[in-house]
């Protein structure tokens, strides 16, 4: 959607004018593209002994993860994944517990992903709470 073009006049424009109908072209073009939003998918490297593997599998898909893979390297699994940033954010701590501090991870980002549907509409709500962003009915 593009703006082609506008026209002032002294005696009928006012900035509460120009506001009102930034909202309404905003708005419009809102219900047209169905916007979504995304999060950071990070690619997750784990270095563990061979017996954690199971648990931090299952960890991992607690968190939104999807295994990619595992290799065994020597006495260790290396498990790879993908997993959304939010949920990597207290990880250490989690391996730590799982492995008896005996485990590593690496992550790098690889992708953005939408939202899954009910998670946005919760952090949406939260910003509203939070006043970040306005309802419709604030306008």
């Amino acid at each position: 959607m593009q703006l082609i073009d506008g026209s002032y006049h002294n005696v009928d424009s006012d900035e509460h004018s120009f506001r009102a109908a930034g909202r309404k072209a905003f708005r419009n073009a809102m219900e047209k593209v169905k916007p979504a939003l995304l999060e950071p998918i990070m690619d997750v490297e784990i270095t563990a002994p061979q017996e954690c593997s199971g648990d931090i599998m299952g960890d991992l898909n607690s968190r939104r993860g999807r295994v990619q893979g595992m290799d065994t390297w020597g006495k260790n699994q290396l498990i790879k994944a993908q997993v959304p940033m939010a949920e990597m954010l207290n990880y250490q701590s989690t391996l730590n517990s799982i492995t008896a501090a005996r485990g590593s991870f690496h992550m790098q980002f690889s992708h953005y992903d939408p939202v899954p549907g009910q998670l946005a509409q919760k952090i949406v709500q939260q910003a509203k709470e939070e006043g970040r962003i306005r309802g419709e009915e604030e306008e």
